[in-house]
Parts: structure tokens; C-alpha cells; sequence
């Protein structure tokens, strides 16, 4: 398990001072297994960093719900809509499993961009790291077939096969648990 010191690191290094005065705001907090971060269709500006535990985003249609995020210990968690427009956001966050998180508040963090150019450049780096993951995310969605986007899965998050249900990962790679089913049956 990470600190907010570490995880904040890993974003992006920053002095100490500034690393002092980032950390500090932020809240440690423990949710139990099912809570929702975030509900599609509200505003929430929080953002939140995964000491322990796995969150999953979907969005919800009549027919089923759609994954299309899985985050663990050190990522970020946000609902971007609701973060940088102050607008409903299009999708829910829940936890997979008893989770330890760190918190702030939105208008904390804009306090500290506006009156700290350390933190303003680390926060840009922040959302630089969490497009390039959307980019990824997308291109192997549209250019991958789901054998590959399974495979692209066990190399790069092994542990997410372990700890998440496979309908969520099913739905993650886009297919129903029948095709999962049959994707990994041929690659073992």
C-alpha cells in the first residue's frame, strides 16, 4: 500500500514543501465493498487516489451495464465531466472490494494550483497521465479484436483477473461472460 506522498510521486516528483502542503489536504478514508464513489447523471468534483482496493466505472443503459475502467492501488479516481466542467457526470464508480482511499475536494485543489506553480504543473501532469489512459484505453477498444484486448489484459493487469468478476471483465473487453469463457478456455 502506497502513502499520498508516494502515489503523488509517482504522478509526477515535487518538492518537499509543496509535497507537504498537497498531501496534507488530503483525507484517508475507508469504504466497504459496493459503495459508489460516484453516481452517473451527478456532479461530484472529488478526487480520490486508491490506497487499497479495485473500483470499476460503467455507465448504466436499460440492458446492462457497461465497464469501461478498472482502477487499483495508486490510481486516481475521478469523474472527469464532474471535475473539470462542474457538470453531471456520464458514469458510476463503485468498489470491487473493501477499499482504503485518499480524498480532496476539488476546490481545495484549485486553491492550491492557483497559489502554488509546483502543484499547478504536477496537477497538469496528472491529467496528461489519466489522457494518455483514456487514448489507450480507446485504441484498444477500436483496434484489437477481444482475444487480443484479453491477452493485452492478462500481460498488463494480471491481478485485475483475480480480484474482479468476470461478468465486469466481460464487459470491460466489450463481449458477453460466454465469449470470455471461450477466450480463455483456447489460451490456456
Amino acid at each position: 500500500m502506497e502513502t499520498i506522498k508516494q502515489i503523488i510521486n509517482s504522478i509526477s516528483p515535487i518538492a518537499e514543501p509543496s509535497l507537504e502542503k498537497l498531501a496534507s489536504l488530503f483525507e484517508e478514508i475507508n469504504y466497504p465493498k459496493g459503495h459508489l464513489l460516484f453516481r452517473q447523471h451527478e456532479v461530484d468534483c472529488t478526487v480520490y487516489f486508491i490506497k487499497s482496493g479495485i473500483a470499476r466505472a460503467y455507465y448504466r443503459t436499460e440492458e446492462s451495464d457497461v465497464t469501461f475502467w478498472f482502477g487499483k492501488e495508486g490510481n486516481s479516481v475521478f469523474s472527469y465531466n464532474s471535475y473539470i466542467n462542474q457538470t453531471p457526470g456520464y458514469e458510476s464508480v463503485a468498489l470491487l472490494e473493501d477499499s482504503t482511499l485518499y480524498r480532496i475536494d476539488y476546490h481545495q485543489l484549485e486553491t492550491l494550483y492557483a497559489t502554488d506553480i509546483i502543484i499547478a504543473n504536477w496537477g497538469r501532469k496528472l491529467i496528461e497521465k489519466e489522457i494518455i489512459l483514456v487514448e489507450e484505453r480507446l485504441i484498444s477498444r477500436l483496434l484489437l479484436n477481444a482475444s487480443e484486448r484479453y491477452k493485452n489484459l492478462m500481460n498488463h493487469n494480471p491481478e485485475l483477473l483475480q480480484r474482479v468478476q468476470l461478468n465486469y471483465i466481460a464487459s470491460y473487453l466489450g463481449i458477453t461472460p460466454v465469449s470470455l469463457s471461450r477466450i480463455r478456455a483456447e489460451i490456456k
